[in-house]
């Protein structure tokens, strides 16, 4: 009976060690199961948190070089006539652009003179026409370059993301770009380019850029350019992405001429109506608006109308400018 009775309590012995050490073993495969998890949700939250602070400090990156460069457009408002005509492609020299508004000047005085009108007139008209007729045709072409520039910028953008997704360099695909896209963009990345050959830094080289064409476009382009060459990041998606924002800027751009298109001609109406009626009165009866020519209440009467006519398409004009 006590043989039994102690084997009895041997094998419940074991087995209540066995029930204390198995689960404990099992216990602590199971905690470590946990303990590697919890590992794994750190670093990835870790991992999440580095990926945001580094999206936050590209897009504070992004926000001080736009902030930068409205500053610095803003110190440089106003623009000297060398740079005017720089911005606009030509290659006359400020001397020469000054003479030639001279003599535009005195050919306006002299045909004025030539068909009877009092001389004060012609010479009012003779000095506005040296100042203005020049200049309206000087920011005729510096509208034209960049419009043609802006045309042919998504494709550049394009260009270098295609090199970039190949594994080229950025030099080498501003180089490719250089040689390959249409003028003037050509012309202006391979003055980038020439800037890089005297030494300067990618980031300072694409500066040049918005010397000549001076548009949000071109500056975002130099932003993104910028912000890589500091803190890195996706070239390919950053310039895709701005490729994208082009094209949609330069829809907008054609949809507002479509929209002002009406206004646009009815502003010409409207200014060309009162030389064509007055041509056709002349032809009909030569001498029923002669008082206005010869008269000083009818010289009066007439610089009032001319007056009126510009401020009305004046405002006709600014009415159908669209900031998009």
């Amino acid at each position: 009976m006590n043989t039994l009775l102690l084997a009895f309590l041997v094998v419940l012995t074991v087995g209540a060690a066995g029930f204390a050490l198995v689960p404990s073993l099992l216990g602590d495969s199971r905690a470590e199961k946990r303990r590697k998890a919890l590992q794994g949700d750190i670093q990835a939250r870790r991992r999440d948190n580095a990926a945001a602070r580094s999206r936050e400090e590209r897009r504070r990156s992004v926000q001080d070089a736009v902030k930068a460069q409205n500053e610095e457009h803003k110190k440089r408002r106003r623009i000297s006539l060398a740079e005017f005509i720089f911005q606009a492609g030509m290659d006359i020299k400020p001397r020469a652009f000054i003479r030639n508004s001279v003599i535009v000047g005195v050919v306006l005085f002299a045909v004025l003179a030539l068909v009877q009108v009092p001389i004060y007139f012609a010479a009012v008209f003779g000095v506005a026409g040296a100042y203005l007729l020049p200049r309206f045709y000087l920011a005729r072409r510096r509208r034209r370059y960049q419009d043609r520039f802006l045309d042919e910028l998504p494709n550049a953008v394009e260009a270098i993301v295609r090199g970039v997704k190949t594994g080229l360099p950025l030099n080498d695909t501003v180089r490719l770009v250089a040689k390959e896209v249409k003028e003037p963009v050509r012309s202006e990345f391979q003055r980038v380019l020439d800037q890089q050959a005297f030494g300067m830094s990618m980031t300072d080289a694409v500066q040049v850029l918005i010397e000549r064409v001076p548009l949000p476009e071109v500056n975002f382009f130099i932003v993104v350019i910028s912000v890589q060459q500091q803190a890195g990041g996706n070239l390919s998606e950053a310039l895709g992405n701005l490729a994208r924002v082009l094209r949609n800027r330069k829809k907008m751009k054609l949809k507002v001429k479509a929209m002002s298109s009406e206004a646009k001609a009815s502003a010409g109406i409207i200014g060309s109506l009162p030389f064509v009626v007055a041509g056709i009165v002349t032809l009909v009866s030569p001498r029923y608006l002669e008082p206005l020519w010869t008269t000083p209440l009818g010289n009066i009467w007439l610089g009032v109308a001319f007056f009126m006519l510009v401020l009305g398409v004046f405002v006709m004009n600014r009415m159908i400018q669209f900031d998009y």
